[in-house]
């Protein structure tokens, strides 16, 4: 295999090993798939304004989340079924997290434990969380999840149905016979059966809880001490409303533009809910970063901090734990070096006026210099 010298490259080496169920799976997004194009597009409308002559022979991208000290501002998103990728699936993921510093989120929908994942070593983990119809299985869950040792609950909000992806329809997409959902498996919902559309649509339609509100976010925060991050924020309404309801954190991210299409890329939604939190709480991205650079537009618009998700389970797929160690790494080298050249020495020196966007109003034009 030739040398993978960027995060992209890893797509089309899982698209070879995977099986088409598998691959559609974790590469589609709803509907047109616009939003899916555009969570990358809008990255490239982002231009630097670097700043030079600055001695950058130190760099810090060491960063607390929620008080946890932390490499650098990239993170694992929750990605579901990652023992569909590779038989080592999530422990390969959290075994590579612990390994770069960083977090890893665990899927509700993992095919491996709480405890499994616990077991593989010390590191720092966040559970994400879908709210079931039977709020007794959410209540044993979270508890599962504070036992094993995660620091925080990434709740899900933009999944009160699935969206609708149509490769999982024409694929009648379903789990493999050999894979259950383990966090569910002794209490009969781990089982995914085979639809006349997509499983997994049906098993949401079936288990997931359409009322959830702001006021069981509020109830979330009476059965659990952990924090509670806010995953699935698009607009500054809700990001007052999540600091209202006393959420730790907000990610902004449209689901790998799996769910509703037409919602705009998470890059430019960010500015917007970042002022609406006021630094109250911190803001953190998902969906779309492929690049160092992609980091670097985060913070500079806002952000805390990233999540990466399909990166994951398509070097996953390619070379187990070795394949996520090296986007971790690629994309670690990537931002340090757009610091560098940036003039950033550490993540508190990154300023919006780091970079421009079409959105920006024109500088005011200086009288030219006179020679």
């Amino acid at each position: 295999m030739e040398e993978v010298t960027n995060v992209m490259e890893y797509e089309a080496i899982a698209k070879k090993k995977l099986p088409k169920m598998v691959f559609d799976y974790y590469a589609s997004g709803a509907e047109d798939q616009w939003t899916l194009a555009e969570n990358r597009n809008a990255f490239s409308r982002i231009l630097f304004r670097p700043r030079i002559l600055i001695d950058v022979s130190k760099i810090d991208m060491s960063t607390t989340v929620l008080g946890f000290k932390i490499s650098m501002p990239i993170m694992i998103a929750p990605t579901a079924m990652q023992k569909m990728a590779h038989p080592e699936g999530e422990y390969a993921t959290a075994r590579a997290a612990s390994a770069a510093g960083t977090i890893m989120t665990l899927s509700s929908w993992a095919t491996s434990s709480v405890e499994e994942v616990a077991s593989t070593g010390p590191g720092i983990r966040f559970f994400q969380l879908y709210v079931y119809k039977d709020r007794n299985v959410v209540a044993q869950l979270v508890r599962r999840a504070e036992r094993a040792g995660f620091k925080a609950i990434a709740l899900t909000v933009d999944t009160p149905r699935l969206g609708r992806r149509e490769a999982d329809i024409k694929n009648r997409f379903v789990l493999p016979p050999f894979l259950t959902l383990k966090n569910f498996e002794g209490l009969d919902l781990g089982k995914m059966d085979q639809a006349s559309d997509s499983g997994l649509a049906s098993y949401v339609a079936g288990q997931i809880d359409r009322t959830l509100s702001w006021k069981d976010v509020q109830w979330l925060q009476t059965i659990t001490s952990l924090p509670i991050l806010v995953k699935g924020v698009l607009t500054a309404e809700d990001a007052r409303l999540a600091v209202q309801a006393g959420a730790a954190g907000i990610i902004v991210s449209n689901h790998g533009a799996r769910q509703l299409d037409y919602v705009p890329s998470t890059i430019m939604a960010l500015e917007e809910v970042v002022k609406a939190a006021q630094g109250r709480i911190p803001v953190f991205l998902d969906g779309g970063v492929r690049r160092g650079t992609d980091v670097f537009k985060a913070l500079a618009l806002g952000a805390s901090g990233i999540f990466i998700g399909r990166p994951v389970v398509f070097s996953l797929a390619a070379e187990g734990e070795t394949g996520i160690k090296k986007v971790l790494q690629m994309l670690r080298d990537e931002f340090e070096l757009t610091m560098a050249l940036s003039g950033c020495r550490s993540l508190k020196e990154i300023t919006r006026n780091h970079i421009v966007t079409e959105w920006d109003a024109p500088r005011a034009a200086l009288p030219a210099p006179r020679l």
